[in-house]
């Protein structure tokens, strides 16, 4: 049985401040860029358990991938994969969750 993949709203506004600021460059890179993160996050469905476990949580069912420098950020919860968060590898993963 497959799971439901949601994106939490502060995800979302990270996608749109991606595209944003790679779209200053290049409009076009940023929707490469975009589009690929968002199809990393379809399989998601059918394998929630295939990222990593991220390191700085130590919780099984916190889990992240990535596309380019991106980190996708996701928790699973019963049949439900919540994309938490996208961001950049370089920043500090606490750091960026506490400007949410």
């Amino acid at each position: 049985m497959a799971y439901r993949v949601a994106w939490s709203p502060r995800a979302l506004d990270d996608i749109d401040s991606i595209a944003s600021y790679i779209a200053r460059d290049s409009v076009a890179y940023a929707s490469a860029v975009v589009a690929k993160i968002i199809k990393s996050t379809r399989t998601l469905r059918r394998f929630p358990f295939s990222g990593r476990v991220v390191p700085e949580f130590d919780d099984e069912n916190l889990r992240e991938r990535f596309v380019h420098s991106y980190r996708i950020i996701y928790r699973i919860e019963h049949r439900t994969v919540t994309i938490a968060a996208v961001i950049h590898g370089k920043r500090m993963l606490e750091d960026a969750l506490k400007e949410a």
